[in-house]
């Protein structure tokens, strides 16, 4: 099964999600794990929140704010959409998703940023399974 790793700088809000949506929707076909160059002490409580109200996941119960020796070699990383240094990590693909981060913003911001996250899990899910990546 191949290792998808989610990384931004802090890894406390996209990457998290990204973490808990790869879990949630695609876990039979890759392994999920999100880390940063830097660490937060608690992942994002909007996104915890909404997490939980949209799907049911508590991230705060499975998931930490990881640095990006923390996670074990993975097979492709994904990007958030860093302005300024995107962390770089060894793998065989990488892309990135260019998603603003919601931090700070309106539930409707968060919302359409989880429900692309939502979209591109399942994206990324069918080219794993058609052996594109």
């Amino acid at each position: 099964m191949k290792k998808v790793a989610f990384v931004c700088v802090h890894n406390s809000c996209r990457s998290q999600m990204a973490e808990a949506l790869g879990k949630h929707l695609a876990g039979h076909v890759f392994e999920s794990y999100s880390a940063g160059t830097e660490t937060k002490p608690q992942i994002n409580q909007d996104a915890v929140r909404l997490m939980k109200e949209l799907y049911g996941i508590d991230m705060e119960l499975t998931q930490r704010s990881k640095l990006l020796g923390d996670i074990p070699p993975v097979d492709i990383v994904v990007t958030m959409g860093c302005n300024v240094n995107c962390p770089f990590l060894p793998c065989r693909h990488r892309e990135d998703w260019g998603l603003e981060d919601p931090s700070g913003k309106s539930d409707d911001a968060f919302k359409k940023t989880i429900a692309a996250i939502h979209q591109k899990i399942l994206d990324l899910s069918e080219r794993i399974q058609r052996n594109e990546i």
